[in-house]
């Protein structure tokens, strides 16, 4: 188990299982599933885990390791107050002891004892001069965490934080290219079809797509889509007139 090797050791185990992520081409929901899982596992005396993304003012709980996670992360967002929402804010470590006694986010505190959680640990994510969010690990023994527990923590939400910034660029980059292959394959088509009705009506390209916008205004579609049509309809043609 990962718990039983020395700290540095542990680190080296969970950094070299994060940077084969880094390296493919998942997704970001997907690399979250993997971020809580090694928490869970690295973390001793876990019984669950989870993700909280925050941008915008808008709270998610993007990865949990199971349903009583996502109980407790969500009474955090409904009472506006909780260790994980003051480690994003403060960019901090935040360690509850025993949900029983603690005195701060009292109303968070007794909601989540029913639900068996006595200790929770909670490190911000934070790349650059962003922070991301939190990520958590919940225990139901008091005392569950100590000051290894949270060093820990701290430098698995800091790999984390890097790990999902680079994910999330890789997105971001990815819309960009798809977005682009589109406008280049919209921009061939509406050529090809001002080329057909250039030949046909004997017009200029001005007039061709003047034609085609109209046709895109009546019909009440996008440009692209009327010009596809027309293509096809050619290519249709063609191929009938083939012996």
């Amino acid at each position: 188990m990962v718990q039983d090797l020395p700290l540095a050791d542990e680190l080296a185990a969970v950094y070299a299982r994060m940077s084969g992520v880094l390296l493919s081409q998942e997704t970001v929901t997907t690399a979250l599933q993997l971020v809580t899982a090694l928490a869970l596992e690295t973390v001793p005396g876990s019984v669950g885990a989870g993700v909280t993304l925050i941008e915008g003012g808008r709270r998610t709980s993007a990865a949990a390791t199971d349903a009583l996670v996502e109980q407790a992360d969500a009474l955090q967002y409904e009472l506006d107050e909780g260790p994980c929402l003051s480690a994003w804010a403060e960019r901090a470590v935040v360690r509850v002891e025993d949900t029983a006694v603690e005195a701060r986010w009292s109303r968070w505190c007794g909601a989540v004892q029913p639900l068996g959680l006595r200790s929770a640990l909670s490190a911000a994510m934070v790349a650059g001069d962003t922070a991301l969010g939190a990520i958590k690990v919940y225990a139901r023994e008091p005392g569950a965490y100590g000051d290894r527990s949270e060093h820990l923590l701290t430098l698995f939400a800091a790999q984390a934080a890097i790990l999902l910034s680079n994910m999330q660029t890789h997105e971001r980059a990815q819309q960009l290219s798809d977005g682009l292959r589109d406008a280049l394959a919209s921009r061939d088509v509406i050529g090809q079809a001002k080329g057909i009705l250039m030949a046909q009506d004997g017009i200029d390209g001005d007039a061709a797509f003047a034609m085609l916008a109209a046709a895109s205004q009546r019909e009440n579609r996008k440009l692209r889509d009327v010009a596809q049509d027309m293509v096809e309809s050619v290519e249709v043609r063609r191929l009938r007139l083939r012996p």
